[in-house]
């Protein structure tokens, strides 16, 4: 199903539907600030493995991240922050960046990898945001993008519900998605490393490239 929300102003009743699609363990592809997601009900491991198996991706293997609905959303799932990183997370959140913090026990166990650890979005899109929101639960986000060159079926929300439709419950049109992904940043190390730099400005948080 395609279904159109308002990036700005979404309609309650449709996010409803997305939700309730969410706690029967649907699978939904979603806009974001960056580019366009693909995710679950991080709670649900029969649609985690789902996501990883449409995406390829080992889920034994794979670093998972998920969205949560707000800053403090993120202390149930991650190790008390430090003063830095939590003035750090505070300036640039919401906003395009993925965060890889300590995890705590309170993780799903699909998610309990070797390193311990966690990457957590709070995207800067009121449609994700308000699905997290009224879930109670985040959302497993990994991207639609390529590696390869921009390739338009990954922005266009009709083209990718072409392509996905499928294998997913409901792709929302939310508008043309972006090409460019969030910017990673690993706050489990001392300084603070960039693992990947993407749409989130690493300049304006003052972390130093290495």
């Amino acid at each position: 199903m395609l279904l159109t929300i308002h990036p700005t102003t979404p309609d309650a009743r449709r996010l409803q539907q997305v939700v309730d699609c969410l706690k029967n363990g649907g699978i939904i592809i979603y806009p974001t600030d960056t580019v366009y997601g693909i995710g679950c009900d991080i709670t649900n491991a029969k649609a985690v493995e789902k996501v990883c198996k449409i995406k390829g991706l080992d889920i034994e293997k794979h670093n998972m991240s998920f969205i949560c609905s707000s800053i403090s959303n993120i202390t149930d799932y991650a190790r008390p922050l430090d003063n830095e990183v939590f003035r750090m997370v505070k300036a640039a959140l919401p906003g395009a960046y993925t965060f890889i913090f300590e995890a705590n026990t309170s993780i799903p166990k699909l998610f309990r990898n070797k390193k311990k650890q966690v990457g957590i979005r709070v995207p800067d899109n009121t449609v994700c945001l308000k699905i997290v929101e009224l879930l109670g639960n985040p959302l497993l986000t990994t991207s639609l993008k390529d590696d390869d060159d921009y390739i338009e079926y990954t922005t266009n929300p009709e083209l990718i519900h072409e392509k996905y439709e499928h294998l997913v419950d409901i792709v929302i049109d939310g508008g043309i998605g972006g090409t460019v992904p969030s910017t990673i940043i690993d706050c489990t190390t001392k300084p603070i490393t960039v693992v990947r730099e993407g749409a989130g400005s690493v300049d304006e948080l003052g972390i130093v490239m290495i």
